[in-house]
């Protein structure tokens, strides 16, 4: 699904697109990391916003 601006919510609430400016911000501050730092996770695990997460808080706590 594309990312369409007009309609909030949904499936990209899910998915993490690092190539747009203002969700590599929001979720960066979200995950308290930097946005190089959230686009090595992406690129290890893929766009879902959970297993994102899991790999950072893995990350943190080898």
């Amino acid at each position: 699904m594309s990312d369409d601006k007009t309609q909030p919510g949904g499936q990209d609430r899910t998915r993490i697109n690092v190539n747009e400016d203002y969700e590599l911000r929001d979720w960066s501050k979200k995950f308290n990391v930097s946005p190089d730092q959230l686009k090595a996770a992406v690129k290890a695990v893929g766009t879902n916003a959970l297993a994102v997460e899991q790999h950072l808080k893995q990350s943190k706590n080898p």
